[in-house]
């Protein structure tokens, strides 16, 4: 997961990544997207081969390269687990939802029943 982490933590590599999710892309063609200099894009796309969150693959001179999100679940679980409501929040969204249940209880019981409303 730390490799993962790290991966993603660079802006050039998260923005790969999008890229990639669309379609498999050379080096080139990522590189061509990019301000940073082609040698640059190769460490970036290395760092993330190594993090196992792309593939690559020779097709003929050029290198192929394919999103893998596997690798994202074990973080992504971590993450959700930070999301959660703490213990007493989840205390406090209990009585808040017993409130507004006692609440609307006695509206309804205090309000006549249609039957028993007078007529004029």
């Amino acid at each position: 997961m730390d490799k993962v982490a790290g991966a993603v933590a660079d802006p050039v590599r998260r923005e790969i990544l999008l890229m990639l999710r669309d379609e498999p892309l050379s080096a080139g063609e990522i590189a061509d997207r990019f301000v940073i200099s082609r040698p640059a894009v190769s460490r970036h796309l290395r760092v993330l081969r190594e993090a196992g969150l792309v593939l690559d693959a020779a097709d003929g001179r050029r290198r192929v390269y394919t999103l893998v999100t596997a690798p994202l679940n074990e973080l992504a679980g971590w993450l959700a687990r930070l999301a959660r409501p703490s213990g007493w929040q989840h205390h406090l969204d209990a009585l808040e939802t017993e409130v507004y249940r006692t609440r609307r209880e006695r509206q309804t019981t205090a309000a006549p029943h249609p039957s028993q409303r007078e007529t004029a």
